[in-house]
Order: structure tokens, then C-alpha cells, then sequence
């Protein structure tokens, strides 16, 4: 697997991971009717910020965005989100992604990363990241509506470099 900046010809490959994963309404809290468009607007951020794809051979694995959380006073904060395939899923992508995103801000001078709605009983997110080093610093209750679980806390994680 190798992680790369994402090239415009990547969007096919993309574009069905972001659906497959926000309509199954479980991770995020885009629209789950978000159209294609839509989603290339909020994934594929104009520089400085930086979207990435993790592929094997031709294959996109996951996808990842970063970039500045906050403008002005809180700039020198980064944030990232990560989309993984469900084939892909259980392969160390995620790990892979995030650990990319952490390099990525660290070399830039951020002085940390945090994380703004990651959804509490997203175990395998939350697990991932506070192996890489984050702590969940305040949770909203209730603030996600998931599928099977109700209305769940939405964590607040960061990590300082």
C-alpha cells in the first residue's frame, strides 16, 4: 500500500467510498443524500490544505483530507478526516492514513490535531487514535443520530505535537 496526494482521475475511485460511507450513516455527518459535487467540494480542499488516497495498484483503499481546523487565532491547529473501503477495511489503511496526516501537519509547524466529531461508538476509529496518540477531550451527548444506536456523544479528540 502506498499513500499519495490525490490526483484529479482519483475522484471515480473516491467519490463511491465517500458514498458508500456517509449513507451508511454510522461515521459522519455529511448529508446522506450529499451528491458528487458536493462531496468533491468538502473532501478535495484547495492548498494548504491536502487530500491524499492510499492505494494498492490501481486500487484506492482510503482517502484522507487535512488541513487548518480553525482560521485566524486558531490556526496553528491542523484537523483530518479518513474514509476507508469496506474491502479495505481492517487492513491498517486507517492506521496508515492517520499516521500520514500526522506527519504531514507536524512537518508543517502545527502545534497539534484535533479531531471535532469523531462518533463515540465508532470503536475502531476511537481505538485507532488514541493509539496514535490522542485523548478524547470532551464529548457532546447525543449530538450524532446513528442508525442502529440512537442518538450517540460525539468526541472531541487532540493530540498536542
Amino acid at each position: 500500500m502506498r499513500i499519495r496526494e490525490f490526483d484529479e482521475r482519483d475522484w471515480p475511485r473516491v467519490w463511491p467510498i465517500i458514498a458508500d460511507v456517509v449513507r451508511a450513516r454510522e461515521t459522519f455527518t455529511y448529508d446522506p443524500e450529499l451528491r458528487a459535487e458536493q462531496a468533491y467540494a468538502l473532501w478535495v480542499e484547495p492548498s494548504p490544505a491536502r487530500t491524499v488516497v492510499a492505494v494498492e495498484g490501481d486500487t484506492v483503499l482510503g482517502t484522507a483530507k487535512m488541513g487548518t481546523n480553525r482560521p485566524g487565532p486558531g490556526d496553528h491547529v491542523s484537523t483530518a478526516s479518513f474514509m476507508v473501503a469496506r474491502t479495505a477495511r481492517g487492513r491498517g489503511v486507517g492506521t496508515a492514513l492517520c499516521r500520514d496526516a500526522l506527519a504531514w501537519a507536524r512537518a508543517r509547524g502545527y502545534a497539534g490535531m484535533q479531531f471535532n466529531a469523531v462518533v463515540e461508538c465508532n470503536t475502531s476509529a476511537v481505538e485507532l487514535y488514541r493509539r496514535e496518540g490522542f485523548a478524547v477531550v470532551g464529548t457532546v451527548p447525543g449530538a450524532f443520530r446513528h442508525p442502529t444506536h440512537g442518538r450517540v456523544g460525539l468526541h472531541v479528540m487532540y493530540q498536542e505535537f
